[in-house]
């Protein structure tokens, strides 16, 4: 890859761990308004380096190394920052399967927010669809059968990917729900500081799966993802404390995160079975699904101030 595309690979991972989080943001911001200043101070500091290095650092290379499970955890972590042929190789011939358990998970965890999650309503037909949530375990269960048929055609592990990646996201589901039904019990003020930044700790390791997986329609390179997802987490942090309210005040970035993951999902199931995509559309995708949600959002905000002017005369 050469520095251009380099730098479009950062800028799209970035954007898209900062759109994935948002919400993940707002909940530590209404938690640290309630905890004292020096367990803020700890939990955006030391929160942070466990935040990039260990869970966006590390959890990539577990990922890998399960999609090659001939290799060992170490190679794999060599060959991220060495370029061993071999290695490289050998991550590249099973990458189909890594894409597709991506891919699926992706497009499992759009409709879900399509069908079933609360939102405001940033296209047409979005109502309709959260009015028929019931049809998303019918549409879902479609979809998978559709891939699972296609992708045993290739191989049988390629239709076991697929399989997983529906598995991991009722997995994920599953953590998320219960993390966020511990959000009460943070904010109730009845819990130490310490157990407090414990909650936000896996409230965030919960939520920067999806920007994880979403990684690898970008780029393969640990590396990159580590700069990138690194770069998101920081400017995330900082919105955490500084300007959480005024991002708040954009309602459908939502929106584009979830439009994102879903082009970026149907990225990863092309790829996967052998459309292969140029790098540059990914990073492209999700910077236009960003900025038209931003721009709605920015439309939306001036409409509700200049409603309010005449009042305020």
């Amino acid at each position: 890859m050469d520095i251009a595309a380099i730098a479009l690979t950062v800028v799209g991972l970035s954007l898209f761990e900062i759109i994935t989080s948002i919400d993940n943001a707002i909940i530590n911001a209404e938690v640290l308004s309630g905890m004292s200043k020096k367990a803020q101070r700890w939990f955006l500091l030391w929160g942070f380096l466990f935040a990039v290095f260990i869970v966006r650092g590390f959890l990539p290379l577990v990922i890998v190394w399960i999609a090659n499970p001939g290799i060992g955890i170490m190679e794999v972590f060599t060959a991220a920052f060495s370029n061993d042929p071999k290695i490289a190789a050998a991550i590249e011939a099973t990458s189909p399967i890594l894409l597709l358990a991506g891919g699926v998970f992706l497009v499992f965890l759009f409709f879900n927010w399509l069908f079933l999650e609360p939102k405001n309503f940033g296209l047409k037909g979005e109502k309709f669809f959260q009015a028929h949530g019931a049809w998303f375990f019918t549409v879902m269960s479609i979809f998978l059968t559709i891939i699972v048929w296609y992708a045993l055609k290739i191989s049988s592990m390629l239709g076991f990917a697929a399989v997983v990646g529906s598995t991991t996201f009722f997995i994920i589901h599953g953590f998320r729900q219960f993390a966020e039904a511990q959000e009460k019990k943070l904010l109730g003020g009845n819990m130490s500081d310490i157990s407090k930044i414990a909650y936000l700790e896996v409230l965030d390791s919960t939520f920067s799966i999806d920007g994880v997986i979403g990684a690898f329609a970008f780029t393969f390179s640990i590396p990159l993802i580590l700069i990138g997802n690194g770069l998101g987490a920081l400017v995330l942090r900082k919105m955490t404390v500084s300007n959480i309210e005024r991002i708040k005040k954009y309602k459908y970035l939502k929106n584009g995160a979830m439009y994102s993951i879903l082009f970026l999902g149907a990225i990863m199931i092309l790829d996967a079975f052998g459309y292969h995509i140029p790098h540059w559309v990914s990073p492209v995708v999700t910077v236009g699904a960003v900025a038209y949600f931003f721009w709605k959002s920015k439309i939306d905000i001036k409409a509700m101030e200049a409603a309010l002017e005449p009042r305020q005369a």
